[in-house]
C-alpha cells in the first residue's frame, strides 16, 4: 500500500459501489466521506488519542511479556542507550510473545517487537530495527499511516454513516478494524529510507555499532523467499543492507 492516497480512493469506490446496489442514504454518505477526507487532516492530538486507543486494543489482543521475562529484559536492555523523546512522546516498549517476526511504532511512543524477531537478531541487529521503527515515529510517518488507517477503516463503515466524531471513544470491533489497517499500511520507499537512516544516525550520534542494521536486513532478506512482516517494503531488503554498508564504508 505504497500509494495511501489511491489505497483510500478505491475503498471508497467499493463502498460507493456497495451502496449503489442497495437503497442509498445520500446524506449519510457524504457524511462518511467527509470523515474519510478528514482523516488526511487529523490533528496531532486526534491522532495520539487514536493511537492511545489503538495500542491498547492491540496490547489487549496478544499476549505481552511481563516485566520480568527474559524478553522484556532484554529489550529493555537494548532500548536503553537509544533512550530519548520522539515528537515530544516518551516511548514505550512491550514485547508480543508470539513467534511472528513482526515490530511497529504508533504515534504515541507505543513500539512492540515481537519475540518471533528478536529470536532472530542478535541485540545490535534488534537495536538497528528499533531504530528504525523510532524513526517513522519521529518522522512523522507513523502518524501519517494513524491518518491513513481511520480513512480506511471510515471507508468501511461509509454505508453505515454513523456520525461519530473524529476521535470518539470507539469500541473493540472498530478499535480493531482501525489497528488492522495500521498494521497493514506499508510505507513509501522514500519513508523507508529516511527511516534507515535515522536508525544509522542515531547509531552512529550514540557510538553504537552499525553493522547491526546490514545484517538485519540480510536476515530478513533470507526470510520467506525476501519478504517479512517487518520493513516489507520496496527496495527490498537486500538493496536496504547494500545501501546501509555503503554508508558504513563511507563513514571509515
Amino acid at each position: 500500500m505504497t500509494f495511501r492516497m489511491g489505497a483510500l480512493a478505491a475503498m471508497l469506490a467499493v463502498a460507493g459501489l456497495t451502496a449503489g446496489c442497495q437503497t442509498m442514504d445520500v446524506g449519510g454518505m457524504v457524511g462518511a466521506g467527509s470523515k474519510a477526507v478528514q482523516a488526511f487532516n487529523l490533528s496531532d492530538q486526534e491522532v495520539i488519542a487514536l493511537s492511545d486507543q489503538s495500542c491498547k486494543q492491540m496490547d489487549a489482543e496478544n499476549k505481552v511479556a511481563s516485566p520480568n521475562s527474559k524478553y522484556n529484559k532484554r529489550l529493555q536492555r537494548v532500548v536503553k542507550p537509544l533512550a530519548k523523546q520522539l515528537n515530544g512522546q516518551t516511548p514505550n516498549f512491550k514485547v508480543y510473545q508470539t513467534q511472528e517476526v513482526n515490530a511497529w511504532a504508533m504515534a504515541n511512543g507505543c513500539i512492540r517487537v515481537y519475540a518471533g524477531l528478536m529470536d532472530k537478531m542478535n541485540d545490535d541487529e534488534l537495536r538497528g530495527v528499533i531504530g528504525h521503527e523510532m524513526g517513522h515515529v519521529e518522522l512523522g510517518h507513523s502518524k501519517k499511516a494513524m491518518q491513513t488507517a481511520y480513512g480506511l477503516s471510515a471507508a468501511r463503515d461509509a454505508a453505515a454513516a454513523t456520525g461519530n466524531g473524529v476521535v470518539a471513544q470507539l469500541n473493540s470491533s472498530q478499535l480493531g478494524e482501525l489497528s488492522e489497517a495500521f498494521l497493514n499500511a506499508q510505507f513509501s520507499q522514500s519513508q523507508e529510507s529516511d527511516a534507515d537512516d535515522y536508525s544509522f544516525d542515531l547509531l552512529t550520534e550514540r557510538k553504537l555499532k552499525t553493522q547491526g542494521l546490514v545484517s538485519a536486513f540480510e536476515k530478513l532478506a533470507a526470510l520467506d523467499g525476501g519478504e517479512s512482516s517487518v520493513m516489507s517494503s520496496h527496495p527490498g531488503s537486500k538493496e536496504r543492507a547494500q545501501r546501509m554498508q555503503q554508508r558504513i564504508d563511507a563513514a571509515k
